[in-house]
């Protein structure tokens, strides 16, 4: 799919995030039983069923400049199954835009960190790298993506290599948790930011209360990390919370 604009009262991280675009075609490996991917408009095409693969046209997109660009937003480039290869292609094409920014999100921090050093071309300033975290507990809908507690002490080691590149860790979709724990894992990374968001597709997911949910904002809000909470978490609560 082409270079994708991202529009108004869009709840891909709006504000931040200028364009998306995907190289990967085929069902994500991590196969979590929440995937909003499976309730829009490239599954029911078929650009996301059956085996993954990759797109080589899609090596070709002009990214122009001055763009923020959430790579890979309907897979994940560093689940275990994507060949090395294919990530290094997919690379080699953001690092040929240098006037743009990208964004990379993943629930397999550890092969990121991999790559990533393992890169003579990679720039941390060009890049943002976030992880998911829905819990800190696991739960069967997670699929076969890595463990939280496993996420989270990856997620570490790239903050610790690379100090200056922003980081953020999004909690979306957010599921049962202890706050105070939580919020000490995240506080431990020390992410430039946190998203907090909501299941928005009917999974009927085991959630947190509204007041678990405040007790995890303050809790971080206290730490000095910026929260950015998703416009559909207003379903879980009904309380302003201060910023």
């Amino acid at each position: 799919m082409p270079l994708t604009k991202v529009q108004d009262g869009s709840n891909m991280y709006q504000g931040w995030v200028t364009h998306t675009h995907t190289h990967l075609r085929g069902e994500c490996p991590h196969r979590c039983g929440y995937c909003y991917v499976k309730s829009g408009p490239g599954y029911r095409t078929g650009h996301y069923k059956g085996p993954l693969r990759l797109e080589k046209k899609e090596l070709a997109v002009n990214y122009g400049t001055g763009k923020t660009i959430f790579i890979e937003h309907c897979s994940d480039l560093f689940a275990a199954d994507v060949p090395e290869s294919w990530i290094r292609l997919i690379l080699q094409h953001c690092f040929e835009w240098k006037e743009n920014r990208f964004v990379f999100q993943t629930k397999n921090p550890e092969r990121l960190f991999d790559v990533f050093a393992d890169n003579r071309f990679f720039r941390p300033g060009n890049f943002i790298v976030g992880v998911t975290i829905e819990s800190n507990r696991w739960h069967q809908v997670m699929g076969d993506a890595p463990a939280p507690r496993n996420r989270i002490s990856h997620f570490k080691r790239i903050r610790s290599y690379w100090p200056t590149m922003p980081t953020f860790i999004t909690i979306e979709p957010v599921l049962d948790f202890n706050p105070v724990e939580l919020a000490d894992w995240i506080e431990a990374a020390r992410p430039t930011f946190v998203n907090i968001g909501a299941d928005s597709k009917g999974h009927g997911l085991v959630e947190p209360d509204e007041h678990d949910v405040l007790r995890l904002i303050r809790l971080l809000q206290c730490a000095g990390i910026e929260i950015r909470q998703k416009k559909n978490l207003g379903r879980l609560i009904k309380n302003e919370v201060e910023p």
